[in-house]
C-alpha cells in the first residue's frame, strides 16, 4: 500500500475493486465510480460533489449515480449519490455504509471496506433501479485517480 493515490491499492486490489462495481451494476442500471486522491482541502462533502460533477456523474439518465470517494494522505472519505438513489434510499442508509466501511478502515483493511461498501449500494440499487435489457453502462468502471 503507497502513499499516493496511484499506488494506495495493489494492482490486485484494484483490479478486486473493479469486479466489485462491476458485480454490483450487472443487476442494476446504477453507476457506481470509485475515486481516489492525495489530499482533500477543506470539507470532503464539498470535494465529493465536485468530483461527483467532474466525473459526469450527476448526467446519468435515472440520476442513479453513487460516488465512493478517498482522500488517502489525510484519511477522509465520503459517499454521494445523486437524486435517483437519495429519494429512495433510507434516510440513515449512507450513515450505514460508511460505519460499515469505516470498521474494515479502521483495520486497514481499505479495498475490504469498499468492495463491502460497493455491495450493499449495489443491492440497495437494484431494489429501486433493477437491470433492464437495454440498459447500458453510462461510466466507466475504474478506479480514477486525482492529484
Amino acid at each position: 500500500m503507497g502513499n499516493s493515490a496511484k499506488d494506495f491499492f495493489t494492482e490486485t486490489q484494484k483490479e478486486d475493486i473493479k469486479n466489485a462495481i462491476q458485480t454490483a451494476e450487472l443487476e442494476t442500471s446504477g453507476e457506481i465510480r470509485v475515486h481516489i486522491e492525495n489530499e482533500c482541502d477543506g470539507d470532503v462533502m464539498d470535494r465529493a460533489a465536485t468530483v461527483f460533477e467532474k466525473l459526469g456523474m450527476a448526467k446519468t439518465e435515472l440520476r442513479n449515480g453513487v460516488l465512493f470517494y478517498l482522500a488517502v494522505k489525510n484519511r477522509k472519505f465520503a459517499i454521494i449519490g445523486d437524486k435517483g438513489i437519495n429519494t429512495n434510499v433510507p434516510e440513515d442508509f449512507w450513515d450505514v455504509v460508511k460505519m460499515k466501511m469505516l470498521n474494515h478502515f479502521r483495520e486497514g483493511r481499505f479495498s475490504t471496506g469498499l468492495e463491502e461498501g460497493i455491495e450493499m449500494v449495489g443491492i440497495e440499487l437494484k431494489k429501486y433501479f433493477p437491470y433492464m435489457s437495454d440498459d447500458v453502462n453510462e461510466l466507466p468502471d475504474e478506479i480514477s485517480f486525482g492529484k
